[in-house]
């Protein structure tokens, strides 16, 4: 099945579509009017308008879009569909205004004047791995894309199979054209060629082997500071969400007592901590 590659103005239509979508549902209204109202702003020079027009039909049948995500193959991506599924879960801690974010950071870059296989990877690798939304299906997912070409959907098939017995970080740089040049630098021979497909530049391999031995999370943030890599959403804390004084003060009472609850249950409650020590001024001598 032919999966979707756009004109520029697709990807600029899908970034507005993402971001009016979760910008929206904070204002409480219901989804199906959003997207009606969302399919009436998008250029009708493009498919996207009959896409959202679509995704609101599903969202009246089916509760939700990530059915109509999937059913449209030919315009939304397998990551797309994988993202909002996430989000849709009934169990899931996968906020929808992240996952509508994430989506619409991705159509920015790949609306950009140069997105390339290597960005695109980092960001939805990173997507997944910040969410915890599952590296299995995660990856499957993202091997559909159609900016990874065959080589690229071999190499993400390797990764599902041996993540986690080997650092992701010497995954970027074993396919790296850095580490082609360390290996004619070491083995004195400039015209070695590897039997493998390079995926990444010199840039990426050094910055993965600079961070072998180191929290992914930091080749992440190098690769976005050198490279200009599209950075990944995070939640953000809400701002004035402090507690009420006099909540507050109930709440660690509350706690106090379980504290007293758990120690007794557990044969541990030592009362002595609770006896006031009597104050000597209060006691008279014999002499007095």
């Amino acid at each position: 099945m032919s999966q979707p590659k756009h004109h520029r103005d697709e990807y600029v239509e899908q970034a507005h579509f993402f971001r009016s979508y979760r910008e929206r549902l904070d204002d409480d209204l219901p989804a199906q009017e959003i997207l009606q109202a969302i399919s009436q702003e998008l250029l009708s020079t493009t498919s996207l308008p009959m896409a959202v027009q679509f995704l609101a039909s599903e969202m009246m049948l089916h509760g939700n879009i990530a059915i109509g995500l999937k059913r449209l193959p030919h315009y939304f991506t397998p990551f797309q569909h994988f993202v909002i599924k996430q989000a849709e879960e009934d169990r899931a801690r996968f906020d929808m205004r992240i996952a509508l974010e994430i989506l619409e950071k991705e159509a920015e870059y790949l609306g950009s004047e140069a997105p390339s296989p290597q960005g695109l990877f980092l960001f939805q690798f990173e997507s997944i791995a910040r969410n915890r939304l599952g590296y299995q299906d995660g990856l499957q997912a993202m091997s559909g894309d159609p900016m990874f070409n065959a080589d690229w959907r071999d190499w993400i098939g390797k990764i599902r199979q041996s993540l986690g017995a080997v650092e992701f970080s010497e995954m970027i740089y074993s396919r790296s054209e850095f580490r082609v040049q360390d290996v004619r630098r070491r083995n004195d021979n400039p015209d070695y060629q590897p039997t493998y497909a390079v995926l990444f530049g010199l840039h990426e391999g050094r910055i993965a082997k600079a961070n072998q031995g180191r929290d992914p999370l930091y080749m992440f943030s190098a690769l976005q500071r050198h490279l200009g890599y599209p950075k990944v959403p995070r939640i953000k804390p809400r701002a004035g969400t402090t507690l009420d004084p006099a909540l507050e003060q109930r709440l660690q009472q509350l706690e106090a007592r379980l504290r007293i609850l758990e120690a007794e249950q557990s044969g541990k409650l030592d009362l002595s901590e609770f006896y006031v020590k009597p104050d000597p001024s209060h006691f008279k001598t014999l002499d007095d």
